[in-house]
């Protein structure tokens, strides 16, 4: 009779806990399908939503700048290779103004999705086509992978120096344009801990849309007094964002950044040896940096590496570009990054919105939470340009994704630094297989996922532990 009972009991656990199994699976395949029909109506009316956007700047542009400015609504360029040449030319109404070094033009870290970004609308209707004078460059290799067409204007190539006036669709306070005013074309670096007969040096690099607060307000005044009375701290605004220059006419890209890096931080203060602290965006920056001064990056701490391996047969920029921004309303931090990188326009318009009224959604925050909360982070996601954001995504985060794996193999090979992961089991925006892929490329690396934490709060939340961590790789690195 027991075993009968005992039976019949497993069997209905066992059912049971089908049961759940289905249902949980019939949920999520309901979540999932309602996620992807939400997506495709609201991405098909963001796509239409651009294009109208689009003549609309180009209207207000033209009447309150007295000009008509460029964008990358025209169809995608193309590349003649020539005898060692690249021929340059524009199909299109729009001008961007390539990084220029005397009469040669830099091309090869400029991005193909700045062009080509799938569009139901651009699909279905096609821009006319129109041929603009172009210039001839000579090159070294082709535009990355899938070649894209830049054009020069021929009456810019002489000398042209970028505008510190803002535009009308950027902010124009003191704090967004202090370096307006300075002669320094350098960016924006806190400093902390020793100040002379310093050998410890550490670089700290935010990620995406955000400043050197994300650090100085969360680990800084949380290191112990040891390590700043041994240490010398550098938090920089990336160009284009926080306090840092904000030139209307760069591309802000890779090489651009790490110029930057080197002109205000490593030379002006004679820094031989280094280690660096970087956060998403900043990832990428700091393994560029250390490829580049391999014998002198002393540790490597990266904090949500955005490193996602592509597929034989994907284009490297393309793929990652669907990666960080998958065209998905929901989690709403994926819904947000997609309308930063899909729509020139749009994400103009909450740039618009937010960033140039960022002072208004200050005041707001703090009298809503009456001045109960710190508002660092609102300050770092509003203080930047359209311009600064919009190419640093496609240069940099997109642009890079071929050379990832490269900076990877060299960190592996030819870096004797200790390099350290972490991330957010929650991350929505980064998953945390790209840390996993990260210890895959760097066997060494040691790699520490943070329950409950997310993207943000890998550090914000945890900065007190984090700089006990911090201290001890810092330590750690001496002895290895």
């Amino acid at each position: 009779m027991w075993v009968v009972v005992t039976t019949v009991l497993v069997a209905i656990i066992f059912n049971l806990g089908v049961m759940r199994k289905t249902s949980r699976s019939i949920l999520g395949f309901t979540g999932k399908l309602i996620n992807d029909v939400l997506s495709f109506v609201v991405f098909s009316v963001l796509d239409v939503l651009d294009v109208l956007l689009c003549y609309v700047y180009k209207i207000v542009d033209f009447v309150v700048e007295n000009e008509w400015k460029p964008c990358y609504c025209s169809s995608p360029k193309e590349a003649v290779i020539n005898s060692g040449k690249i021929l340059v030319s524009e199909n299109g109404e729009a001008e961007k103004i390539v990084c220029l070094t005397s009469t040669k033009l830099h091309l090869e870290e400029i991005s193909d999705t700045l062009y080509s970004r799938p569009s139901r609308v651009k699909e279905v209707s096609k821009t006319t086509v129109k041929r603009t004078s172009y210039v001839v460059s000579s090159v070294g290799k082709p535009i990355g992978q899938s070649p894209v067409v830049v054009k020069m204007p021929r009456d810019k190539i002489d000398g042209h120096k970028a505008h510190a006036v803002p535009r009308w669709s950027d902010c124009d306070c003191d704090t967004c344009n202090s370096w307006s005013s300075s002669c320094k074309d350098t960016l924006f670096v806190r400093m902390d801990g020793r100040k002379d007969n310093v050998s410890e040096n550490v670089l700290f690099i935010h990620g995406f849309i955000s400043s050197s607060e994300f650090w100085t307000e969360t680990l800084f005044p949380n290191f112990s007094r040891s390590i700043k009375s041994k240490y010398r701290l550098f938090a920089i605004d990336l160009l284009g964002f926080g306090k840092s220059p904000k030139p209307n006419e760069s591309l802000y890209t890779m090489k651009e950044h790490l110029d930057m890096i080197e002109r205000s931080v490593l030379e002006p203060n004679k820094v031989e040896s280094f280690h660096i602290v970087a956060h998403s965006l900043g990832c990428i920056l700091a393994l560029a940096l250390a490829v580049k001064y391999p014998k002198s990056v002393k540790s490597l701490t990266l904090l949500a590496p955005p490193y996602f391996p592509t597929p034989k047969g994907e284009e490297a920029t393309q793929y990652m570009m669907r990666k960080v921004a998958p065209r998905q309303v929901w989690p709403l931090i994926a819904f947000g990054a997609s309308m930063a990188c899909w729509y020139e326009h749009v994400s103009r318009t909450i740039c618009l919105l937010i960033c140039k009224h960022h002072r208004t959604w200050k005041f707001l925050t703090k009298l809503i939470t009456r001045n109960r909360i710190r508002t660092y982070l609102i300050e770092g996601f509003c203080c930047h340009t359209h311009n600064a954001a919009w190419h640093t995504l496609h240069n940099v985060i997109c642009g890079s994704a071929s050379k990832i794996e490269e900076y990877l193999d060299m960190v592996q090979n030819r870096l004797n630094c200790s390099v350290n992961v972490f991330h957010g089991r929650d991350d929505e925006l980064i998953p945390v297989e790209c840390s996993d892929n990260v210890k895959t490329k760097v066997p060494r690396a040691h790699v520490r996922i943070v329950e409950k934490k997310d993207h943000i709060t890998i550090v914000v939340g945890r900065q007190k532990a984090f700089a006990r961590e911090l201290e001890q790789i810092w330590k750690n690195s001496k002895t290895n």
